[in-house]
């Protein structure tokens, strides 16, 4: 079904409500798109697209095309009806520049513009003008093409009329402000993957991104008439599959509506995607517990009435989520978010709704097909067998840090600090590293676990089997938060997990491993900010009594520019590894607050992360193959 308008009404002014007048979006812009940094800077393409999306939905618009243009401005273009251009009853100006003027304004608060929108808080286009040195607005409806121009929230050239049309739509181009954001560069790959799923999200509608940058030009376009099936198909490109069909059913219901599609593969981790009107809800909410209670139900019922277990077992809902790729989509008309970012589902009712419909197709589809079915369950009775192996393994760890303190790995070198906020650990590769950094540390703020080696590529192996490395072990141990269902973030013994790796491909190698266990094992770490990178130098310099260190060649090549009138002998040191430092310099360079640089590792898109770990890290060689050749040019290689 496509939402469509209340029958008989018109999308014009008198739909677009005014809640509240504008304000001070320039001082407190993270208010409205979370960050000033590069996550905020493309959400204003989000919030402009979204207002083009909710027209597809409506059922008037089949493409959009965004254009990041020479001059890293973006134009957004649909071909849906076109923003009302007539007189407000209240504000007496046209209603394009109430959208975009006025914040909580917009034809979503039950004007009767829109059934089913995304953009429910109605601060998209406003706080994008807000955000933008300039903003032009043209607008093709009633045979005619109207145009009105903003700066920083303001109009700055009244709506009029510029030429005649024999189409409709709304075409929005914006220059977004440096006085704002710390960075104005979009990033082509950032957006291809929001627009993508996009596109997967709703069914039939194209949307092509074209980046027009000299030097980086490039186009693609996305459409997808099996929606969220392809969307699954896709996320499992790289995994092998159990059983050939993907699961999908569809179901509205006067207002609402569900759509779910699932398909199992040989993975042991689990990849959850839910939306509520196009939103990415990565927090869940009801939607998503509907589904999981649904799940959990049904494949237990199936199981024991087709005898996989008895009538007194049952599996968890670990059991049958192991190698699940699923995607949950619902659309209702007045959804409550948490807060702008929209990250969690709190509409009760839609609980209950997504269970129910979601029980019985799944119960059609497995007693349809009973060789899916079989192959299903299997899978789930290996994961149940799999937990109670890593159950045990788990008590093991558990009672070995029973007695707090004691029982802490014998390798780590603990802070006396006992609060988690003040207090950091460093994993730090080898032996001979480690000790300059038990030597170089605040020992009263920051921690130090060596580790010896390459630990275990979580990706390819089960948790029972995961907990019997050593170092996996004394990371758990260590962090004290668990793992998995088991984890609990509040236990958390430090707010900063650093990666303090070397500088080579060893190195890289090793980092690497390290995020895919947090990624798939302990989530939260990676999502709430805790984890970093370390960023050791690569040379140190000396010419006469002074030094400097210098993190990257084009440094290095500027520094030594720099300095070339300066009297004395240069003197370069290249260091191949952290253990080349003593630990006086470890800790100026990479460990004192003052002085460190860190990367800290964020999650911008769960799909995108999944697709990379299971890409990277993986049984299948010629995706990973492909992603190198394609990225070689991004490595910093070391010579």
């Amino acid at each position: 079904m496509s939402v469509t308008e209340k029958p008989g009404s018109q999308y014009n002014a008198s739909q677009i409500q005014v809640l509240e007048g504008f304000e001070a979006v320039r001082k407190r812009p993270g208010m409205y798109i979370g960050t000033t940094g590069p996550r905020g800077l493309h959400h204003l393409v989000y919030e402009i697209v979204d207002n083009s999306v909710d027209e597809a939905l409506a059922g008037f618009c089949k493409h959009i095309q965004v254009t990041i243009n020479e001059d890293n401005s973006v134009t957004v273009v649909d071909d849906g009806r076109g923003m009302p251009v007539d007189e407000h009853p209240k504000m007496k100006i046209p209603a394009v520049e109430v959208i975009h003027t006025v914040l909580h304004a917009g034809g979503k608060f039950g004007g009767g513009g829109y059934k089913v929108s995304g953009g429910l808080h109605g601060v998209g286009a406003s706080v994008v003008n807000a955000l933008s040195t300039r903003m032009i607005v043209e607008i093709n409806r009633n045979g005619k093409t109207y145009e009105i121009e903003f700066s920083r929230g303001k109009t700055i050239k009244k709506l009029s009329v510029v030429g005649e049309s024999s189409h409709t739509g709304s075409k929005t181009t914006f220059w977004p402000d440096p006085e704002i954001f710390e960075e104005t560069e979009f990033d082509y790959d950032v957006l291809m993957h929001r627009l993508r799923e996009m596109a997967f999200l709703t069914k039939g509608l194209r949307i092509s991104l074209e980046d027009k940058r000299p030097g980086h030009e490039k186009k693609e376009s996305f459409h997808y008439e099996g929606g969220i099936r392809e969307f699954v198909k896709h996320l499992n490109t790289n995994k092998d599959p159990i059983h050939p069909d993907i699961f999908y059913f569809e179901y509205v219901d006067k207002n609402q509506e569900v759509e779910v599609a699932m398909q199992y593969t040989d993975r042991y981790n689990e990849l959850l995607l839910s939306y509520a009107n196009n939103i990415n809800t990565t927090e869940g909410g009801a939607h998503l517990a509907g589904f999981k209670s649904a799940l959990t139900r049904v494949m237990n019922d199936y199981a024991r009435k087709n005898k996989f277990i008895k009538e007194s077992e049952s599996l968890s809902g670990e059991d049958v989520r192991e190698g699940l790729t699923a995607v949950i989509s619902v659309k209702l008309e007045e959804p409550q978010f948490e807060g702008q970012t929209k990250t969690k589902l709190g509409n009760s009712e839609m609980r209950g709704f997504v269970e129910t419909n979601m029980a019985q197709n799944l119960m059609a589809f497995l007693e349809e097909n009973p060789k899916q079915a079989q192959a299903i369950l299997n899978k789930c009775l290996s994961a149940s067998r799999a937990r109670e192996a890593a159950r045990k393994a788990r008590a093991l760890v558990r009672r070995q840090t029973a007695l707090q303190g004691l029982s802490l790995p014998g390798k780590l070198a603990d802070c006396s600090e006992k609060d988690p906020a003040l207090s950091e650990i460093f994993l730090v590769e080898g032996d001979s590293a480690g000790g300059s950094a038990k030597q170089g540390r605040d020992r009263k703020r920051q921690a130090v676990l060596p580790l010896r080696g390459k630990i275990l590529n979580v990706e390819k192996a089960r948790q029972d089997k995961m907990l019997n490395s050593e170092e996996i072990k004394n990371m758990i141990t260590a962090f004290g938060c668990g793992i998995g269902d088991e984890f609990d973030i509040t236990k958390l013994r430090y707010h900063k997990i650093i990666i303090m790796t070397d500088a080579d491909v060893d190195g890289a190698h090793i980092r690497t491993l390290l995020l895919t266990f947090f990624y798939r094992y302990m989530t939260p770490l990676v999502e709430g900010g805790y984890v970093y990178a370390a960023q050791p130098p690569l040379f140190r310099v000396q010419k006469g009594k002074k030094t400097w260190y210098t993190y990257s060649d084009r440094e290095q090549e500027k520094l030594l520019a720099d300095i070339e009138d300066l009297p004395g002998k240069v003197e370069i040191q290249r260091y191949k590894g952290l253990g080349e430092m003593d630990f006086n310099q470890l800790w100026e360079t990479t460990m004192d607050y003052n002085h460190r640089t860190m990367i800290q590792i964020t999650v911008e898109d769960s799909a995108a992360a999944d697709e990379i770990f299971t890409t990277l890290m993986g049984d299948k060689v010629p995706p990973r193959k492909k992603f190198i050749e394609e990225n070689a040019k991004y490595a910093t290689l070391d010579i």
